[in-house]
Parts: structure tokens; sequence; C-alpha cells
């Protein structure tokens, strides 16, 4: 069962749901993102700076928490979001390097 804020139990992230959330490009930049970081660093949404209204970056959020990509947590009255590093790569080993490895907006496709 979610915790109160949402973030699924380790044994409630489905491999279903993960690949749903990082079907949105705009997500798996998100994660992207995270996963080159520091391990521990977290960002506040706005940081990210998506294309997207307010209303849609909640929702993108939401989604990557639900699906157990990240965990946020309230600082004041923003959220700061981490990746849930360490339950992924226990989970799906070497998914993370295939996000990180993708080429992303800021970086030419080597194909």
């Amino acid at each position: 069962m979610p915790d109160e804020e949402g973030h699924p139990a380790v044994e409630e992230i489905e491999l279903g749901k993960v690949l749903s959330a990082l079907a949105d490009p705009l997500r798996r930049r998100v994660v992207r993102e995270l996963s080159v970081a520091p391990d521990g660093t977290a960002r506040t949404c706005s940081s990210f700076a998506l294309p997207v209204s307010k209303a849609t970056v909640t929702h993108h959020f939401r989604t990557l928490r639900e699906a157990g990509l990240i965990r946020q947590v309230d600082r004041g009255n923003s959220r700061m979001a981490g990746l849930r590093r360490a339950e992924i790569e226990a989970l799906f080993p070497g998914l993370l390097a295939i996000l990180s490895a993708e080429p992303g907006e800021d970086r030419p496709d080597t194909a």
C-alpha cells in the first residue's frame, strides 16, 4: 500500500507502471537528469524547466511518484524530488544506465 504521500512500497513497484511512466519524453528527461546527478540529489520540480503548465508538471511528477521512480518531500512551499536509485537498480538492473545513455535534447544522437 502506498504511503501517505503516494509512494509505493518497493514490493509494489511494477515494471509495467515504470515503463508506462517512462513512455513520456518529459518524464524520461526528469529521471535521466536525476540518474546522472550524484546519489541523493533532490531538486524542485521547477528546476527541471519543463516546457508545460504548472498543472502538467504536477501530473508528470505524480505519475513518476506513483510508479515508484521518485520520492518527493515537501520543503516549505515546494516539493523536492529525488530518484529512488537503489530500489530501481535492485528491481530493474541496468534500467537507469539505459536512460542515462539515451540521447537527450541537449545531446546529439550518436547513431
